[in-house]
């Protein structure tokens, strides 16, 4: 009996930290999108909107996690291949992300900024007047295949959009396509000099941000809504959003 007794307490124990493990995820940011993720000097750690959501969301869902920094070209293919379990980054949604990623529901939505040399005194409103320039955008993002549309032939791949930014500066590109709130972020902290955000310019892809998953997890997806809704509802998402001012 108390060999039994053994056995069963010892597959019980097996069994909870087989729970355990489940319970923990490794969740995939970049150290270069503020406000969504960056690398905060202070603490060495990646911060922003996105690892806010994520704490959030796993105190609320009962779930640990631990933080993989890697450049956003390498989210996708590291989600796939199970090195790591959700993304929280600036990824937003677009059908052809959705064929191969599932989207959990909304936490933000936002478009492209356009960046320029002060020097530059255009009002850009459209992607057509880039046609002869030469134009920054990062691997991986949805703004890509809209500028080669509008017939911008000079594009310029980066796997960071700090790395675009401080090509702009040099003169190394005439224009930089970046997610909005990012090209926002950068300026308002003054981490880039005698460039401009331009405001007469209306983004063409306007998506939804959530966390990312796996296609077909639908327990895990199941538990991330539940968690963001009810985070929606008491008011914690917008307080997120608040403190990096991406609502008033």
């Amino acid at each position: 009996m108390k060999k039994l007794l053994s056995v069963c307490m010892l597959a019980a124990c097996l069994n909870g930290s087989a729970a355990l493990a489940a319970d923990n995820y490794k969740v995939g940011s970049t150290p270069t999108g503020m406000p969504f993720t960056y690398l905060d000097a202070k603490s060495g750690k990646i911060a922003g909107v996105m690892v806010d959501v994520i704490d959030a969301v796993s105190k609320k869902a009962g779930f640990t996690y631990e933080i993989s920094p890697m450049v956003f070209s390498a989210l996708i293919g590291s989600l796939q291949s199970k090195r790591i379990d959700i993304i929280s980054a600036a990824m937003i949604k677009t059908d052809e992300r959705a064929k191969i990623i599932d989207y959990t529901n909304t936490i933000f939505s936002y478009g492209e900024g356009l960046v320029v040399p002060e020097s530059d005194k255009t009002q850009y409103t459209s992607l057509e007047q880039l046609k002869d320039k030469t134009v920054g955008i990062q691997i991986g993002t949805a703004y890509i295949a809209p500028a080669q549309k509008a017939g911008v032939t000079d594009v310029k791949l980066y796997d960071a959009s700090t790395d675009m930014m401080r090509d702009l500066e040099k003169g190394r590109v005439q224009a930089v396509l970046v997610d909005q709130p990012i090209a926002a972020a950068y300026l308002s902290n003054n981490m880039f000099k005698n460039v401009r955000l331009v405001e007469s310019y209306k983004p063409v892809v306007v998506r939804d941000l959530g966390l990312i998953t796996r296609k077909g997890e639908a327990d895990l997806q199941q538990k991330l809504n539940t968690a963001i809704d009810a985070l929606k509802a008491d008011g914690t998402i917008a307080s997120i959003l608040k403190k990096w001012k991406l609502e008033k």
